[in-house]
């Protein structure tokens, strides 16, 4: 399908975001090319068009794809779809057949998107921003910078970094995002400036593999520079850092982020499985109690910070005896939060030829039992903060604010949403 009409400065537009922290950020910066070009933003159902930026981490994403698709084109039949991200990149022709799919632009293309649907909608090619300026891509001055709160986010995700070169043996993500690449330091730090200037109070910094942040660069910039950098910013903002690899954790990261009020006591570090045997089939460059040990001195050095972690159930070859070891593993750990997620069959990884995979009623009963252990270790981490303060940002409509260890919490009255507030936790 091809686009239609005569389209002028207000160009109705909507973004769907699936998946990670980096599709936010990607999402954001087309939010940020499409307002300074005229466009404005409304929902599924007013938009002439809609970008649906897709994740295909598990079969379960790309069937969320599908569905949404059909739904915005049965609510809104005259709308134009835009369909980009890791589905689009790795079956463009599956997702081109959706209904009123009018592009699908890869991954590689992404920071391009506008300038590529430009001709069809009358937009210019180059209006307040070029390629180059955007959080998305380049190395160039950031343009105009949407508030806090555009797109239903108060806080900023800053892609710093995208790709990897990793090669756990049950992921597509390399393939879709292709090898590691980081954006210069420099450009980080301008991009930040813009969004501090912008009125941001915190920021996360987000990567596909960020714990490889600054490898391809050739000027010895690594994540602890990076984090060096953030640690001393005299603004009043706060770092989040996103995900990371238990290997890339290093003691001086987790000192960086004792030591520093602008860095969130907040670390996010997937653990995947609890059986050494399972984390080398899974093709992890670390062990059990190596994690574990990463997680005692995470706890040790700052005992009031949020330590999440991913848990992957029923790969091949899992047996009732290594699922036993994950979860007595999980449950002589402190962290405080679990995202568990059921094997996902992704054709083309090393994980798809395996066989010996479990019953689907035994992985949904690991996975249960795995989000009860989930469950218990949130509930002990707000126990564990009762009648502490911290400082916290007020979010959505000001009845709500997010603490810098990760709490969301409902205040006693409602505040201006992008504001910090110290709360006494009950």
């Amino acid at each position: 399908m091809e686009f239609e009409g005569n389209y002028t400065r207000g160009l109705k537009y909507s973004i769907i975001t699936f998946g990670c922290r980096v599709n936010q950020a990607d999402s954001l910066a087309i939010a940020r090319d499409l307002h300074a070009r005229g466009a404005v933003e409304t929902t599924p159902q007013d938009a002439e068009f809609v970008v649906v930026n897709t994740c295909s981490v598990t079969a379960a994403a790309d069937q969320g794809v599908r569905q949404t698709v059909r739904r915005i084109v049965r609510d809104n039949p005259d709308v134009r779809v835009v369909v980009t991200g890791c589905y689009a990149t790795r079956r463009p022709d599956e997702v081109g057949a959706l209904p009123n799919v009018a592009r699908v632009i890869s991954n590689d293309e992404k920071d391009d998107l506008v300038d590529r649907i430009a001709p069809w909608f009358g937009l210019s090619r180059q209006q307040e921003l070029t390629t180059a300026h955007r959080y998305g891509s380049g190395d160039g001055p950031c343009g105009e910078t949407l508030a806090p709160g555009s797109a239903g986010r108060t806080a900023l995700t800053l892609r710093v970094q995208t790709g990897c070169d990793e090669t756990c043996s049950y992921c597509i993500i390399p393939t879709t995002r292709g090898a590691g690449r980081s954006r210069p330091l420099a450009t980080v730090v301008r991009q930040i400036e813009d969004a501090v200037a912008a009125g941001y109070r915190e920021i996360a910094i987000a990567g596909v593999h960020l714990g490889s942040y600054g490898r391809d660069l050739g000027e010895s910039t690594s994540l602890a520079t990076l984090v060096r950098v953030l640690a001393e910013w005299k603004a009043d903002v706060l770092f989040r850092i996103s995900s990371l690899e238990p290997m890339d954790c290093t003691p001086e990261i987790i000192d960086l982020v004792a030591s520093s009020p602008a860095l969130a006591p907040h670390f996010h570090l997937p653990l995947q499985h609890g059986s050494d045997e399972m984390l080398r089939a899974m093709r992890r460059p670390y062990t059990a109690s190596a994690y574990a040990a990463l997680i005692e001195r995470i706890h040790a050095r700052l005992p009031h910070a949020s330590i999440g972690s991913d848990v992957i159930v029923g790969f091949p070859g899992e047996s009732s005896e290594h699922f036993a070891e994950t979860e007595t593993l999980l449950g002589g750990l402190p962290l405080t939060h679990l995202h568990v997620f059921p094997y996902s069959d992704r054709p083309g990884t090393e994980a798809s030829r395996l066989g010996r995979r479990a019953d689907g009623a035994v992985v949904r009963d690991r996975g249960r039992r795995v989000r009860d252990i989930g469950h218990r270790m949130a509930s002990e981490f707000r126990r564990s903060q009762q009648g502490s303060t911290r400082r916290a940002l007020t979010v959505d409509d000001g009845w709500s604010a997010v603490t810098d260890n990760y709490l969301k919490v409902r205040l006693d009255r409602q505040r201006p949403r992008n504001e910090w507030v110290n709360v006494v936790i009950d």
